[in-house]
Protein backbone atom coordinates (compact mmCIF):
# COMPACT_ATOMS: atom_id res chain seq x y z
CA UNK A 1 0.00 0.00 0.00
CA UNK A 2 1.26 3.62 -0.70
CA UNK A 3 1.08 6.83 0.89
CA UNK A 4 -2.34 8.99 -0.37
CA UNK A 5 0.00 11.26 -1.49
CA UNK A 6 2.02 8.81 -3.85
CA UNK A 7 -1.69 7.64 -5.58
CA UNK A 8 -3.09 10.71 -6.19
CA UNK A 9 0.30 11.71 -8.37
CA UNK A 10 0.05 8.18 -10.49
CA UNK A 11 -3.41 8.32 -11.00
CA UNK A 12 -2.73 12.08 -11.96
CA UNK A 13 -0.02 10.94 -14.84
CA UNK A 14 -2.20 8.29 -15.24
CA UNK A 15 -4.65 10.55 -17.10
CA UNK A 16 -2.07 13.21 -18.09
CA UNK A 17 -0.26 10.11 -20.61
CA UNK A 18 -3.78 9.51 -22.00
CA UNK A 19 -4.84 12.66 -23.07
CA UNK A 20 -1.14 13.18 -24.01
CA UNK A 21 -2.07 10.04 -25.83
CA UNK A 22 -5.60 11.15 -26.99
CA UNK A 23 -4.64 14.45 -28.71
CA UNK A 24 -2.59 14.52 -31.63
CA UNK A 25 0.02 17.24 -30.70
CA UNK A 26 0.74 17.67 -27.00
CA UNK A 27 3.33 19.24 -25.17
CA UNK A 28 3.30 18.89 -21.29
CA UNK A 29 4.16 21.99 -19.44
CA UNK A 30 3.97 21.41 -16.01
CA UNK A 31 4.26 18.53 -14.10
CA UNK A 32 0.40 18.53 -14.10
CA UNK A 33 -0.93 20.55 -17.28
CA UNK A 34 -0.63 19.58 -20.73
CA UNK A 35 -0.84 22.49 -23.75
CA UNK A 36 -2.62 21.75 -27.02
CA UNK A 37 -2.42 23.97 -30.27
CA UNK A 38 -5.68 24.74 -31.38
CA UNK A 39 -7.04 27.57 -34.77
CA UNK A 40 -9.83 29.69 -33.54
CA UNK A 41 -13.20 30.71 -35.70
CA UNK A 42 -10.81 33.75 -36.66
CA UNK A 43 -8.01 31.13 -38.22
CA UNK A 44 -5.25 32.21 -35.60
CA UNK A 45 -3.36 29.63 -34.05
CA UNK A 46 -4.07 29.61 -30.51
CA UNK A 47 -3.48 27.19 -27.25
CA UNK A 48 -5.65 25.19 -24.84
CA UNK A 49 -4.14 24.48 -21.90
CA UNK A 50 -5.75 21.19 -19.96
CA UNK A 51 -5.26 20.76 -15.96
CA UNK A 52 -5.37 17.55 -14.47
CA UNK A 53 -5.51 16.97 -10.43
CA UNK A 54 -6.67 14.80 -7.77
CA UNK A 55 -8.23 17.04 -5.28
CA UNK A 56 -7.96 16.27 -2.07
CA UNK A 57 -10.88 17.95 -0.25
CA UNK A 58 -11.45 20.50 2.04
CA UNK A 59 -9.50 20.86 5.54
CA UNK A 60 -6.43 19.04 4.06
CA UNK A 61 -7.73 16.29 2.93
CA UNK A 62 -10.56 15.58 5.96
CA UNK A 63 -13.77 16.68 3.99
CA UNK A 64 -13.31 14.33 1.03
CA UNK A 65 -14.13 16.00 -2.37
CA UNK A 66 -17.09 15.43 -3.96
CA UNK A 67 -17.69 16.17 -7.56
CA UNK A 68 -21.38 15.33 -7.25
CA UNK A 69 -21.99 18.43 -5.11
CA UNK A 70 -19.54 20.59 -6.51
CA UNK A 71 -21.73 20.10 -9.67
CA UNK A 72 -24.90 20.75 -8.27
CA UNK A 73 -23.31 23.80 -6.39
CA UNK A 74 -22.25 25.41 -9.79
CA UNK A 75 -25.48 24.65 -11.69
CA UNK A 76 -27.50 26.34 -8.74
CA UNK A 77 -24.79 29.07 -9.14
CA UNK A 78 -25.38 29.27 -13.23
CA UNK A 79 -29.35 29.79 -12.21
CA UNK A 80 -28.82 32.36 -9.51
CA UNK A 81 -26.88 33.86 -12.38
CA UNK A 82 -29.24 33.70 -14.91
CA UNK A 83 -32.18 35.04 -12.73
CA UNK A 84 -30.36 37.93 -11.74
CA UNK A 85 -29.69 38.73 -15.50
CA UNK A 86 -32.78 37.96 -16.86
CA UNK A 87 -34.55 40.42 -13.39
CA UNK A 88 -31.93 43.23 -14.22
CA UNK A 89 -32.91 43.12 -17.86
CA UNK A 90 -36.65 43.41 -17.17
CA UNK A 91 -35.76 46.55 -14.58
CA UNK A 92 -33.57 48.04 -17.76
CA UNK A 93 -36.64 47.80 -19.76
CA UNK A 94 -39.32 48.65 -17.42
CA UNK A 95 -36.89 51.46 -16.96
CA UNK A 96 -36.65 52.61 -20.47
CA UNK A 97 -40.11 52.52 -20.76
CA UNK A 98 -40.97 54.94 -17.91
CA UNK A 99 -38.39 57.07 -19.30
CA UNK A 100 -39.99 57.32 -23.07
CA UNK A 101 -43.16 58.01 -21.25
CA UNK A 102 -41.51 60.60 -18.67
CA UNK A 103 -40.11 62.47 -22.16
CA UNK A 104 -43.37 62.59 -24.33
CA UNK A 105 -45.02 63.94 -21.30
CA UNK A 106 -42.52 66.50 -21.36
CA UNK A 107 -43.03 67.60 -24.84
Amino acid sequence: MVSNKIANEKLRNEYLNYLLEFFNETYRIKSNEIAIPVVDCNDEEKWVVLTVKVPTGADKGREPFDGYAEAEDYEHKLREKELKAKKKAEEKAKKIEHDKKVRSEQK
